[in-house]
């Protein structure tokens, strides 16, 4: 049995890894098995907290393509243990995830948590489904204006947590928003306070 982490790790990738010193560390993660397959509570946890990622597709002829997906927290689901899905919603009908899927079900997904500098890799195959298919009736329809148009079905055939580093941090406007609003609140509080304790001395 090849380890899962084949999937990233082939010949070509592990002869790199030899040559520039990382290969023994790689060798011990296959050595376990590889990457995780089945979504763990973790994978759903993580889930549950991300409104961005990146999926990867690519033609027949192996031409790569990558497009955003976002939605609010959550937009990305659990299936079954192992299948996420998500409804796609209608966009500029350029169609070019959809069209490579069509004849080349891999994929990668790259997820993202800019907020707590964190981010999820997970590999697997597609296909397109209607929303009507019985196998999205636990999907959450997205609230909004934007019209759903089609649903993505992902099985999962290994994921992995990436390294931190070089994640620039980044945060919600809304959850900015929200604090300084809480702490501008603050400050007026401060300041009426600080006014009605210096009035009695002013008087005098």
């Amino acid at each position: 049995m090849k380890p899962s982490s084949d999937v990233a790790f082939s010949a070509a990738v592990k002869q790199v890894q030899a040559e520039r010193g990382s290969r023994t560390a790689y060798a011990r993660v296959e050595a376990g098995g590889g990457f995780r397959t089945a979504i763990t509570d973790e994978l759903a946890s993580f889930l549950a907290e991300i409104d961005t990622a990146y999926l990867a597709t690519a033609s027949a002829d192996g031409q790569p393509y990558v497009q955003h997906r976002g939605g609010p927290r959550g937009f990305l689901q659990v299936v079954d243990d192992h299948t996420l899905g998500f409804v796609d919603l209608a966009g500029n009908r350029q169609y070019i995830s959809t069209g490579n899927l069509g004849e080349n079900n891999r994929v990668c997904l790259f997820l993202m948590d800019y907020a707590h500098k964190r981010r999820v890799k997970v590999w697997g195959t597609a296909e397109i489904v209607s929303l009507t298919d019985p196998r999205t009736a636990t999907l959450a329809l997205p609230a909004g204006r934007a019209r759903a148009e089609q649903v993505v079905l992902i099985t999962v055939t290994a994921w992995d947590i990436n390294c931190p580093q070089h994640i620039p941090q980044k945060l919600d406007a809304g959850e900015v928003a929200t604090a300084i609003a809480a702490l501008q609140a603050r400050i007026a509080e401060l300041e009426a306070e600080n006014r009605r304790l210096r009035a009695p001395a002013q008087a005098r």
